[in-house]
């Protein structure tokens, strides 16, 4: 399988690359020019595109002949970075490639999630934070999941609870909708946020689906079996 990684030089994008070639996958990684010496330690086994990631001939480019693109929707600045990364990615993806794409619990395809009014309230501050300091924009990244969902492509949306690091504890079990028991603990290892991702490309199952993760060695997850209720 050959796959591109979209914002391959972050932490969760670095994750994915050292999974994916665990697996024998070709990768293709594309992150921002300056971002580049983050990837020294895979620069002899995968191919690095430069560039930003809603640069559509950078997509384009990237993404050609690949069997699945995995992609990191981060908010970056005011200028819909998000929206233009997944439209890119969904216009230039061949039509039968796996999309998988990251992001946050915030983000709800149907309406039905129950959040905590603390929640609520961590979403509401990230949002004025966004809009005092210029840096993230919670909205774009709002829409460009809108976008994913109006697709028709093969996509998966990830949508990732509080992250910390650690060594892996294996693939995070999910749920359609936040507020489900299985979720209450709130925090999934990084490494296994990035695992869940590489192993959606191979799971029919999230095909066109929002699956909201958390650790499986959390006590929820424990508590509740190995994956949530729809």
């Amino acid at each position: 399988m050959k796959v591109c990684i979209v914002g391959a030089s972050g932490k969760l994008g670095r994750y994915m690359v050292q999974h994916a070639l665990e697996r024998g996958y070709e990768v293709v990684g594309v992150c921002r020019e300056k971002s580049v010496p983050k990837l020294d330690k895979f620069k002899t086994q995968i191919t690095i595109i430069p560039g930003n990631t809603n640069d559509r001939e950078v997509i384009r480019q990237a993404v050609a002949g690949c069997d699945g693109v995995l992609t990191v929707l981060f908010p970056w600045g005011r200028h819909q970075y998000s929206t233009g990364t997944a439209q890119a990615v969904l216009d230039h993806a061949h039509p039968d490639a796996r999309l998988i794409f990251s992001c946050g619990w915030h983000i709800s395809r149907d309406g039905k999630d129950v959040y905590p009014r603390t929640f609520r309230w961590q979403e509401q501050f990230a949002r004025w934070i966004g809009w005092m300091t210029r840096v993230i924009d919670i909205d774009d990244q709002i829409e460009a999941c809108r976008c994913i969902f109006a697709s028709s492509a093969r996509w998966t949306v990830v949508r990732g609870s509080d992250l910390e690091e650690g060594a892996s504890q294996g693939v995070p079990v999910w749920s359609e909708h936040v507020g489900d028991p299985i979720l209450r603990s709130k925090i999934t290892r990084r490494i296994d946020y990035a695992l869940f991702m590489v192993d959606a490309l191979s799971n029919g199952e999230l095909v066109r689906m929002a699956p909201a993760i958390v650790g499986c060695q959390t006590p929820s997850a424990l508590e509740h079996g190995r994956r949530g209720g729809k």
